[in-house]
């Protein structure tokens, strides 16, 4: 396969899959979301997106992304140095509990427009680039078996079984945008968590931590809405 070849499946445009196949997706994200065996395995995919915003943004905000780590119980760590406070920092603080939520809103737009193959590349090109800055076995195990499942499905799976696996994966992040959200706040009634994201913007902005948690609870419903009405509508 050439240059060629390569960029037009990239960027051609796929055949919408049937009605089924998308709510189906849909239902079964659900479950992964709602049932709390299936959410303790799942929710390690939210962990990559939310470590992983932290990572992107850090860098576009010219921060010095120094590693990224995953771990079992579903937690994770970004580390990055430069200016403790100002908008960067800020940003960077902001980005994880919103990434899966805007991760998925994008997803949805693509596969809204029929770019399956699209949506997959560009997954499996977020992921590689997450991967170098991982800095332990977990998280590295965790990134190759995402990714490779990612290229397994785009390089060698039919053309339903990638667009169920596409629409399986941004309805997901869709979904499971919110849940942590919720779990956070109930974790900080519980007083737990006071080092949490929205306590550090808290701190870096004077802003409360309530109004932090609630931004991002709005931002998750308004991308679950948009998305959803996208994927099953289309634009």
């Amino acid at each position: 396969m050439d240059i060629s070849e390569i960029w037009h499946r990239l960027v051609d445009v796929q055949p919408d899959p049937p009605r089924w196949l998308v709510l189906g997706a849909a239902g079964i994200a659900l479950l992964a979301v709602a049932v709390r065996p299936l959410w303790r395995l799942s929710r390690n995919v939210v962990t990559i997106a939310h470590e992983g915003g932290h990572g992107l943004v850090a860098v576009l905000t010219r921060r010095r992304l120094s590693g990224i780590r995953l771990h079992s119980d579903t937690s994770g760590l970004t580390l990055s140095s430069g200016p403790p406070t100002g908008p960067g920092m800020v940003l960077t603080a902001a980005a994880g509990y919103t990434a899966p939520s805007l991760l998925g809103l994008g997803g949805a737009a693509l596969l809204a427009s029929g770019h399956i193959t699209a949506l997959l590349w560009i997954s499996i090109a977020l992921l590689a680039g997450m991967l170098l800055m991982i800095r332990n076995a977990f998280g590295v195990v965790s990134v190759l078996a995402t990714g490779g499942a990612f290229l397994a499905i785009s390089w060698y799976g039919s053309t339903e079984l990638q667009a169920a696996f596409a629409y399986l994966g941004v309805w997901f992040l869709l979904l499971a945008g919110v849940r942590p959200v919720v779990e956070l706040q109930a974790k900080r009634r519980q007083g737990g968590a006071r080092d949490s994201d929205a306590d550090q913007l808290a701190r870096l902005t004077g802003v409360g931590a309530i109004l932090w948690v609630t931004l991002f609870l709005v931002l998750a419903l308004a991308c679950l809405l948009a998305g959803a009405t996208w994927l099953v509508s289309g634009t």
